[in-house]
């Protein structure tokens, strides 16, 4: 049966992934969402968690000891659940939950979330950071804003400092104050596209790929310069189009970052080193690109060191 998938979409995704990946990516696109969530140390332990989720059918995540997938069945179940309402646990795409692991926040530091609602990355940053150090969360979106000020309340995350702004100034604001900044930029959302789900692609064009890519580059601009020297920063989006990700990294490079390889704590592919004939920085081989699998949602996710 043809995909209700736009196919110039299709047609881009055949070029960015693998013969192998674009299989596995397309079948996933037509399957529903997995269903993961992760316990939160800010308000439960391990064993507690799993003794009030006792009736559901968890399967745990093979690379974070925290976290669990159950069944699209029981989603609802689990949404209404006890543990969900009193933020013991917090529903996240398992893809999501590798940009805070790749940032490696530690106690102590101070930590900036560029573009953070509605905060998941945020919360799973201060639950590593056990609520020592400072977390500064921006969002230039007013209700997007109020609903990560509520997410943290409710999942024991008060704390952390949160700026109703525009993250495109942060870096004039607080040159070379953090020690260590995550951007995960708003985007095209393609990693989260779904045949059942016609809302999830819409809206989608060339043209907005274009136009999420300048934002993303102004952000990453920004990032750069409230990063200390010697400071981690991770880029990350949802998106696969390479200009949204491997083109935004590679013009950062010449800001005095350069790009870190990680082990990844799941299969994925490389960066790409070249788009439509361009060829791009070898470097870029050492950013990890996720295709949807039908557990994870597509992502992009790079590290890099501030050396100037």
């Amino acid at each position: 049966m043809e995909s209700p998938l736009p196919p110039r979409y299709l047609e881009r995704l055949r070029l960015i992934l693998r013969e192998g990946p674009l299989a596995a990516c397309l079948e996933a696109m037509t399957q529903e969402p997995a269903t993961a969530f992760r316990v939160n140390p800010l308000k439960s332990t391990l064993p507690q968690a799993l003794q009030a989720l006792a009736r559901f059918e968890l399967t745990p995540l093979p690379w974070k000891t925290d976290a669990f997938v159950v069944p699209h069945s029981q989603r609802r179940a689990l949404t209404e659940s006890d543990p969900c309402r009193q933020g013991w646990i917090y529903l996240q795409n398992p893809a999501s939950m590798i940009p805070p692991l790749v940032l490696d926040p530690q106690p102590g530091e101070r930590v900036l979330d560029l573009a953070s609602a509605p905060g998941s990355k945020t919360l799973q940053i201060a639950g590593m950071m056990g609520g020592e150090g400072r977390i500064s969360a921006v969002e230039m979106v007013r209700d997007r804003f109020f609903r990560l000020k509520a997410n943290l309340e409710v999942h024991g995350a008060g704390w952390v400092q949160t700026y109703l702004k525009d993250g495109t100034g942060v870096g004039r604001s607080c040159p070379e104050w953090f020690d260590r900044v995550l951007l995960d930029a708003p985007c095209s959302g393609e990693g989260r596209f779904n045949a059942l789900y016609p809302e999830t692609y819409a809206s989608w064009s060339v043209a907005k790929i274009r136009e999420m890519s300048r934002k993303q580059q102004r952000l990453l601009s920004s990032a750069a310069r409230a990063l200390k020297p010697g400071g981690v920063l991770v880029y990350s989006t949802c998106a696969l189009a390479p200009e949204e990700n491997e083109l935004v990294v590679a013009r950062a490079l010449a800001w005095g970052l350069e790009i870190e390889k990680v082990a990844p704590p799941c299969p994925a592919l490389p960066g790409l080193t070249a788009w439509q004939g361009k060829e791009l920085p070898p470097a870029l081989s050492r950013c990890l690109r996720l295709a949807p699998d039908g557990l994870l949602e597509g992502f992009f996710v790079c590290r890099m060191r501030k050396t100037g």
